[in-house]
C-alpha cells in the first residue's frame, strides 16, 4: 500500500507537447489520462498536463501584460524619437483608470507614457526643457562632458562601457532632480540603445522611454497631446501568442496550478473555480477533459470568470464568448458545466459577484494578476488585502497564486528602477535565446506586451502605476495575515514543469523549496507558484 500511495502522489508527472492539429481556433489538445495501472488491487491514475499551441492565444494572465487601459487622456505625456521603440506605432498612453476626460488637449503630471513619430520633435522638446532649466547656452561644444549623478563630478559618458551604468546614472540624476545631467545622459543613451540589438540594448530602449516620460511629466512644462495609434485586438493577440511560444511563463502558471486543483478536487462531485484573470479561458479546457475521464464519472463544474476591458478588447468580445467556448468544450466531453460572467476588475469584486453555492468545492486562481490590485500604499481601501480576506471567508479548498518575483511595489523610484533593470535583463536575455535579433514578431511582442510594463513601472506613480510586484516573502506574509496556510505542491508538479523546460533554453530551470515552485533564468528567479488553503 505504501508503494501504491507513493505512486499516486507522483502521478501527475509528465507533460507532453503534441503537434498542432487542424482544429477550430477555440479547441485545443488538453492534458490526458495516460494510463490506469492496477497495483495491489488498486487503480493508480497517471495524468499528463499537456501544453498546446493556441492559434489565437491572448492575454493569458501574463507577467508581461498590464491590467490597464490604452487610450488618449489628458493625463498622458507624449514624447519619443525616431530611435525609440514606439515610433512605428505613433503615440500611446497607458493608464490604470478607466475615466476619460472631455478635455484631451494637454498632458499633465504623473502619467504613463506616449510617443511621437518625429524624432526632431523630441530634440526640440528636450532642448526646450533644457533651455527652460539651464538657459539657451546649455548645448555647447563641450556637450560630451557630463556630471555624474552619484558624485556630481564631471565624467565622459563615452568612457562608460557598461550600458547598465549609464541607465542607472540617468535614473540617479532624475531621482536627484539634476535635470542637466539627466537630459544629457538621455541624449547620449539615444545612440546606445536599439530594439534590434543585444538584450540590454533592447531593454535600454524601453527604459529610456520610461525615463523620458517620467522626466517630462514631472516638470512644469505641459505639451500638447498627440494622436494615439494603439495595437488592434488581432495585433495584441498575435503578440501574446508569440510571447506564449518563446517564454515558458504561461505554461509554468497553467500546469502548476492545474496540477494543484486537479489533486484537490479528485474526489469532489461539485466544483466551482473562480479565475481572477479568465482571459480566453483556455487554461480550463485541459482540466475539464481530465476531470471528464475521472473514474466514477465527471463532476459538475462551474467557472466564474473575472474579466477586464483589456482582455475583452484583445479577445474581440465580452465574456459571453469565453462562456460559450467552454460550454461547448464541456458538452463535447459530457461534463455538466456552467459559466458565470463577472465582467469587472478584481478591485471591484464583492461577495455578491461570485455567486457562491453551498455544497461546492471551491478553487480560486490568481495567475499573474494580484499584483495589479492596489494596496495600502495606494489606497486606504487596500484592495490587495481586502480581496485575500474575501477569498479566505469563502473557505476554499485551494487557492493558487502565480506571481513575478520582483520587488517594485512600494520601492522608491531609484531602487525600483534598478530592480526593473535587473529583472527585465533576465527576461530579455531569455527572449533573445528563443528568437533572432531581427525577428519582427519578437520585436512586436516585446513592444506590445513587455515594454509597456517597463514604462509603467518607471514613469508612473500613485494609482497610475499598476505594475506593483512583490517578492514571494511579502506575498506569503499577506496570505498568512489573511488567515491562509500554505499547501505543499506535489513533486509531480515540478516534474511536469521540468518537462516543459526541455523545449526551451538550458538556462531555464525550476526549483522547489518548501513546497513552492520557482521558475528561474540562470540565477534570477522570474516567477513563483504556490498553493494555499
Amino acid at each position: 500500500m505504501q508503494t501504491s500511495q507513493d505512486q499516486q502522489n507522483s502521478g501527475i508527472h509528465q507533460l507532453y507537447h503534441q503537434p498542432m492539429q487542424q482544429v477550430d481556433p477555440c479547441c485545443f489538445s488538453p492534458f490526458q489520462i495516460l494510463n490506469t495501472v492496477p497495483e495491489n488491487g488498486s487503480q493508480v491514475t497517471q495524468v499528463s498536463f499537456q501544453s498546446y499551441n493556441e492559434p489565437y492565444f491572448t492575454l493569458e494572465s501574463s507577467p508581461a501584460m498590464a491590467d490597464y487601459f490604452v487610450y488618449d487622456s489628458p493625463s498622458a505625456v507624449s514624447i519619443s524619437s525616431n530611435r525609440t521603440p514606439f515610433s512605428p506605432q505613433g503615440s500611446q498612453s497607458y493608464l490604470s483608470e478607466p475615466q476619460q476626460s472631455s478635455d484631451n488637449a494637454y498632458g499633465s503630471p504623473g502619467s504613463g507614457c506616449s510617443v511621437v513619430q518625429d524624432g526632431s520633435e523630441l530634440s526640440h522638446i528636450l532642448r526646450d526643457l533644457e533651455n527652460e532649466l539651464l538657459g539657451p547656452e546649455s548645448y555647447g561644444d563641450d556637450n560630451q562632458a557630463y556630471f555624474s549623478a552619484s558624485s556630481n563630478q564631471m565624467m565622459e559618458v563615452d568612457s562608460i562601457s557598461d550600458l547598465n551604468q549609464v541607465l542607472i546614472a540617468c535614473a540617479e540624476a532624475i531621482s536627484d532632480e539634476d535635470m542637466q545631467t539627466a537630459v544629457k545622459l538621455m541624449d547620449a543613451l539615444e545612440g546606445r540603445v536599439s530594439v534590434v540589438g543585444e538584450p540590454i540594448e533592447r531593454l535600454g530602449a524601453y527604459m529610456l522611454e520610461g525615463l523620458k516620460a517620467r522626466l517630462l511629466s514631472s516638470g512644469s512644462l505641459i505639451y500638447k497631446k498627440l494622436k494615439c495609434k494603439e495595437p488592434t485586438g488581432p495585433e495584441l493577440m498575435s503578440s501574446m501568442h508569440v510571447l506564449y511560444q518563446i517564454c515558458p511563463h504561461y505554461k509554468f502558471a497553467y500546469n502548476s496550478s492545474n496540477a494543484v486543483i486537479w489533486k484537490a478536487m479528485e474526489n469532489e462531485d461539485r466544483i466551482h473555480i473562480i479565475d481572477f484573470q479568465i482571459a480566453q479561458g483556455s487554461q480550463w479546457m485541459s482540466l475539464i477533459e481530465v476531470l471528464a475521464k475521472r473514474p466514477g464519472g465527471a463532476p459538475c463544474i462551474r467557472i466564474t470568470g473575472v474579466d477586464n476591458s483589456e482582455s475583452a478588447y484583445a479577445r474581440g468580445g465580452g465574456l459571453d464568448l469565453v462562456g460559450q467556448r467552454l460550454s461547448n468544450f464541456a458538452l463535447s466531453f459530457g461534463v455538466p458545466f456552467e459559466f458565470h460572467n463577472a465582467a469587472i476588475s478584481g478591485c471591484e469584486v464583492e461577495l455578491d459577484n461570485l455567486r457562491i453555492q453551498r455544497g461546492e468545492a471551491l478553487a480560486v486562481n490568481f495567475p499573474y494578476v494580484l499584483h495589479h490590485m492596489p494596496d495600502e500604499s495606494v489606497t486606504t481601501r487596500n484592495h490587495r488585502d481586502r480581496l485575500l480576506r474575501l477569498v479566505k471567508s469563502l473557505s476554499p479548498k485551494v487557492v493558487t497564486l502565480i506571481e513575478q518575483e520582483s520587488n517594485t511595489n512600494t520601492a522608491a523610484f531609484l531602487p525600483r528602477f534598478k530592480e526593473t533593470l535587473d529583472y527585465y535583463t533576465a527576461m530579455f536575455e531569455s527572449i533573445d535565446a528563443a528568437r533572432p535579433r531581427d525577428d519582427k514578431q519578437r520585436m512586436s511582442a516585446e513592444e506590445h506586451c513587455v515594454a509597456r510594463d517597463v514604462v509603467n513601472i518607471i514613469a508612473c506613480e500613485g494609482a497610475e502605476r499598476v505594475e506593483r510586484h512583490e517578492p514571494f516573502g511579502k506575498w506569503r506574509s499577506r496570505l498568512m495575515m489573511a488567515g491562509f496556510t500554505p499547501c505543499r505542491l506535489s513533486p509531480s508538479s515540478s516534474f511536469s514543469i521540468q518537462d516543459i523546460l526541455k523545449e526551451y533554453s538550458k538556462n531555464y530551470r525550476v526549483e522547489e523549496r518548501d513546497g513552492v515552485l520557482y521558475l528561474c533564468w540562470k540565477n534570477r528567479v522570474l516567477s513563483t507558484s504556490s498553493a494555499w488553503r
